[in-house]
């Protein structure tokens, strides 16, 4: 039998908006677009030319510092814009997909008669190791060292995330294959939830799985390394989103890449929250035309609210992104009295609210602030809501403070923003605390590397 973990810190935030267990067709959008921003750590080199045509598959951008990591188109079609800020920053790269695909042919493999150097080689030419993260730092790993672990999150906790299971059916073997790919280069541990049941994730083979219990962030990556087999310094782990497993085992199994993910729409604005099929940076016009509330100011973000990124209803989805969220931006709301009004609408992490009273209510949350900024950091408000064996409010000081030594001593290299998210939700001083740490982490890369 799988371990078990129970989870007492932590919190759910219950929203209006969840995606019912439906896919729904979308006509197929006709361009995508890859953000080196969305891959961090990368220093970008484009390697094609506007008007040239790629193939699905093909690279699109690599990393100066390691030119063998590619990233790749998820269609094939001709390059419409090379879009460039400032000082010749590379923002995004928009591909027009064309009405026959052609794909890169990588070859169909049998992973049983592959070593570790042959998956990882495969895994470098496919772009496929652009969705594998590391600690520490929160980065795109760096293929020249070895990891000691890789670690697959199967169960998202954040407020209105996409089941999983759901995306899971039809994608067994590709799963597995995956996962017998990732278990060659490294020990792969696979995290589930206890309320999963699919013998593909509670009987995977190849890997350790656990099973975890409890509020988000359960579901983080970062929370379940802490508790399996936490980070010290000088190692490095591996992280991979589990529709990136698919992925992989796509790639094997047909030779070819196929970047689409199952994606839910999801939040209080959308008329009918489902689930829907797109590829990796799809343009999301219309996921959402004629399917969200438009009486209102909204807020379009790729991903969900505590960590996703804003983006226009144009936008289009971020490459580790498997749910898009509409709710209310709230800038057209005036209320008298503000916040010190009672009320039973609004959720509330303490009891300055009724709403405490109404049990497991669904709640429509917008996207304002309610408060400004105070450099003062709450003690214990963190604490209660990150189960991790670090102390994250004296962590957050350190990093304000740029002292590497005492954010070492603190367990920097064990967290990444998002585990920081849930905290500047309930932060009373309205901190970007992601930021800070998302600063913190940059600041330790360039000392150490």
């Amino acid at each position: 039998m799988a371990n078990l973990i129970k989870l007492r810190k932590g919190l759910d935030i219950n929203l209006k908006g969840k995606a019912a267990a439906e896919v729904v067709a979308v006509k197929e959008p006709g361009f995508y677009a890859l953000v080196p921003d969305d891959f961090t750590g990368v220093t970008p080199k484009v390697v094609v030319k506007e008007q040239e045509y790629v193939m699905a598959g093909g690279p699109l951008f690599i990393d100066k510092n390691h030119p063998e990591v590619k990233f790749v188109s998820p269609v094939s079609g001709v390059v419409t814009s090379v879009e460039r800020g400032a000082r010749r920053k590379v923002m995004s790269i928009t591909v027009e997909a064309a009405a026959e695909q052609d794909y890169e042919e990588f070859g169909k493999k049998d992973v049983a008669k592959m070593d570790a150097a042959a998956v990882k080689e495969l895994l470098l030419a496919s772009g496929m190791f652009a969705f594998i993260k590391q600690r520490p730092y929160d980065v795109i790993a760096d293929p020249t060292i070895a990891p000691k672990a890789i670690f697959v999150s199967s169960f998202d906790s954040n407020p209105l995330a996409p089941e999983f299971e759901f995306a899971l059916k039809g994608e067994e073997a590709n799963f597995q294959a995956g996962l017998d790919a990732l278990a060659k280069i490294a020990k792969t541990y696979l995290s589930i939830s206890v309320n999963q049941k699919a013998a593909a994730l509670t009987q995977a083979k190849n890997v350790t799985v656990t099973v975890f219990d409890g509020p988000h962030p359960a579901g983080n990556v970062g929370v379940q390394i802490n508790h399996i087999s936490p980070i010290n310094k000088g190692e490095t782990v591996w992280t991979i989103d589990a529709q990136a497993v698919i992925f992989i085992g796509r790639l094997l199994n047909t030779g070819r890449v196929d970047l689409t993910r199952m994606v839910a729409v999801t939040g209080s604005e959308v008329k009918k929250p489902a689930y829907c099929k797109l590829k990796v940076g799809a343009c999301l016009t219309n996921v959402f035309a004629g399917n969200v509330n438009k009486e209102k100011e909204l807020r379009y973000i790729s991903g969900n609210v505590l960590t996703g990124k804003q983006i226009t209803a144009n936008g289009f989805l971020g490459a580790f992104h498997s749910q898009v969220t509409v709710i209310p931006e709230g800038s057209d709301v005036h209320e008298m009295l503000g916040w010190i009004m009672p009320r039973f609408n609004q959720f509330s992490t303490s009891r300055s609210y009724f709403s405490w009273l109404m049990g497991k209510k669904e709640y429509t949350l917008d996207a304002r602030v309610k408060g400004g900024e105070r450099h003062m950091i709450m003690s214990n408000e963190y604490d209660k809501v990150l189960p991790m064996d670090i102390m994250p409010e004296y962590l957050i000081k350190a990093i304000i403070a740029g002292d590497i030594d005492r954010m070492e001593q603190l367990g920097i290299y064990e967290v990444a923003p998002e585990d920081f998210a849930l905290c500047e939700f309930v932060c009373s001083s309205k901190m970007e605390l992601q930021r800070i740490v998302r600063e913190g982490l940059d600041m330790l890369r360039r000392e150490m590397c």
